[in-house]
């Protein structure tokens, strides 16, 4: 039997756009920059972006994420939108992904131009304004911060369980890795991208992202803005030793802003509701990806179906033992003892002989 790859619409479409963009891009840098040509050309700027000509060709702020350089870079985004995709669009559903998609791939590569221009304004480098801004380095920052709200805990085995590195490092190797890249080899356009899509990302999850309240806990309606949670607060992206000092800066750079009244601070049932959704979400763990492919389209919604049930079920479970801590019914009360000295006994013994007395 044929070995059946069921891809989600989106993710579909964007693999196909990766794909072919970055192969009419590297045919037209073939043809522009040929052999003895006295003037090479670096770039093609009516699918990559070139900050200089960006006014010309304004749809390059979105073709050049899925225009990759080379053969190599390509060999690496492809099967990162295929099983980073996948994943995304069955948890979010179509269209939150697309918006996830647009909002990453449109800051990133506006920002990105702004840089080189301001760059070019203080330097006067006409290489700056001239550099080719491409690749899809910002979508698969993206795409760790993601997985790193959604799976921090999940454990990803390399070589046949030689390096086990768990999700929520990521995001540190990746921008790590490529900062040290562009700094040794000259590769600095993506190491822009990848810090700029790794911001860019975790702000629209962190405070803007609707997403359902499967707790059932928040009074002001059925879903929740953003993600509260402290393992996904930005220190947590970092070593443990540097968790101090980033939470420093960071706390200070959002009451700054909170100060400004740019950002809104959350509440504590906020806080307490997403800790009890990453909790729920680290329960369920990670599906695998490779086998979804194998099934049919049928059974990948119903399985993303069950997830959520799962998680509904976990978190409102955690809510539910909470409650029931705080309203432990009160203990048997203790015979008050006698300030006279006088034992319960000998207060029952005269109470019985009083009401003998009585009734005669």
């Amino acid at each position: 039997m044929a070995l059946r790859i069921n891809i989600p619409p989106l993710t579909r479409v964007i693999l196909v756009v990766l794909v072919g963009l970055s192969v009419v891009y590297q045919a037209a840098a073939y043809r522009q920059n040929k052999p003895g040509d006295s003037k090479i050309q670096t770039g093609v700027p009516w699918i990559a972006l070139t900050p200089q000509l960006s006014i010309y060709y304004p749809w390059a702020y979105v073709t050049s994420t899925f225009a990759e350089k080379n053969v190599l870079t390509l060999l690496v985004g492809a099967p990162t939108v295929l099983y980073g995709g996948k994943y995304l669009e069955r948890a979010w559903g179509s269209a939150e992904f697309g918006k996830f998609l647009l909002i990453v791939v449109l800051l990133s590569n506006v920002v990105a131009s702004c840089l080189y221009v301001l760059l070019f304004a203080i330097t006067r480098a006409d290489a700056q304004a001239w550099v080719s801004i491409q690749g899809s380095i910002a979508l698969q920052a993206a795409f760790l911060v993601a997985f790193k709200q959604l799976v921090p805990e999940h454990t990803v085995t390399i070589l046949k369980g030689v390096i086990k590195i768990r999700v929520k490092h990521f995001p540190a190797i990746f921008l790590t890795a490529n900062t040290i890249s562009g700094t040794v080899f000259g590769t600095h356009t993506a190491a822009v991208l990848s810090w700029l899509g790794f911001l860019i990302s975790w702000t629209y999850l962190r405070f803007y992202k609707r997403q359902p309240d499967l707790s059932g806990t928040n009074t002001g309606g059925t879903t929740l803005r953003g993600d509260a949670s402290e393992t996904f607060a930005f220190a947590y992206f970092w070593p443990d030793i540097v968790h101090g000092p980033v939470a420093a800066v960071t706390d200070g750079i959002f009451n700054l802003l909170v100060a400004a009244r740019i950002c809104i601070p959350f509440s504590a049932e906020d806080i307490q509701t997403s800790n009890d959704q990453a909790n729920a979400r680290g329960e369920a763990g990670l599906p695998s990806l490779m086998n979804q492919g194998s099934r049919r389209g049928g059974s990948g919604k119903r399985e993303e179906a069950e997830r959520r049930r799962a998680l509904a079920l976990k978190a409102l479970d955690q809510r539910l033992q909470a409650a029931t801590a705080n309203r432990q019914p009160p203990g048997p009360s203790a015979p008050m003892p006698s300030s006279l000295g006088v034992s319960n006994s000998a207060l029952e013994a005269a109470t019985d002989k009083k009401d003998d007395s009585t009734m005669v």
